[in-house]
């Protein structure tokens, strides 16, 4: 006899942050109809989710799935990173800022020579 899991609930939203140590924040965007204006709206949640391997990076389109209560906040768990963005590290080079550091920032300029004058060209 084999056993087989229910169907369970899937998101997928956008990584916002990896504060924690296995632990990601996922925000989920929907659209829908409001019901007596009938204009568009955008809701987001965010939802904390179990990255075991913490494979996810901020930024990532990621695909989470409902899971048992793993703590106070945390009830969904990672599946798959389905997208990574590149347009950050694209335009960061592109602009001449070199490399990427920690965070995604551009990371830091080289100190000046140290038989600079201080002040700039002497």
């Amino acid at each position: 006899m084999t056993v087989t899991r229910n169907q369970r609930r899937q998101l997928s939203g956008v990584v916002r942050s990896m504060k924690g140590t296995q632990t990601i924040t996922v925000e989920v965007s929907r659209t829908y109809r409001h019901a007596k204006y009938g204009k568009y709206v955008r809701r987001s949640r965010k939802y904390m989710a179990h990255d075991e391997n913490g494979t996810a990076q901020v930024g990532d389109t990621v695909l989470i799935v409902s899971t048992r209560p793993l703590s106070k906040r945390k009830r969904w768990r990672l599946v798959e990173v389905v997208e990574r963005p590149t347009f950050v590290e694209e335009e960061l080079a592109g602009a001449g800022l070199g490399e990427i550091g920690a965070g995604g920032l551009p990371a830091a300029p080289p100190p000046p020579p140290a038989d600079a004058a201080p002040g700039g060209e002497a």
